[in-house]
Parts: structure tokens; C-alpha cells; sequence
């Protein structure tokens, strides 16, 4: 995914701030979308959070392979 630069937001009195159409439209946040909320070093990070029917095959196709220690096998 690429970096989307915006400019800045401003917060509200009441401590709210306005998604930007362009974050919205590129990470399908609509009415009513739920998104997970962190602090991670020194920044706001804001996540979407999808159905886990939504997430069905999303690894499909990945290579599971990894080297492991030969304890481990």
C-alpha cells in the first residue's frame, strides 16, 4: 500500500478529527466501520477492523515455508 500524504488534521474542541475522503475511500471505511485504535512510537495509528468472513483466503497462495531449527520439526 502506498503512502498517502494529506497535510494536517485539525482536532475539534471535543477532541475529534475528520477522516480525509481519500484515507476513507482508499481503506473502505464507511458509516458504522469499526476501527482499532494505537499508540505506537509516538504516533496514532488507526486500523480497520474487518469480519473475519471478510478475511476468509486472504493468505491463500502464501509461502508457509520457514526454516526451523532442527529442536522444532
Amino acid at each position: 500500500m502506498e503512502l498517502l500524504t494529506l497535510g494536517r488534521l485539525t482536532v475539534s474542541s471535543d477532541y475529534r478529527i475528520t477522516i480525509p475522503k481519500e484515507v476513507r475511500k482508499a481503506m473502505g471505511i464507511k458509516p458504522g466501520s469499526k476501527v482499532q485504535v494505537f499508540v505506537y512510537n509516538g504516533r496514532i495509528q488507526v486500523i480497520p477492523v474487518r469480519p473475519m468472513r471478510e478475511m476468509r483466503g486472504f493468505l491463500k497462495g502464501m509461502d508457509s515455508t520457514i526454516k526451523r531449527d532442527k529442536d522444532r520439526v
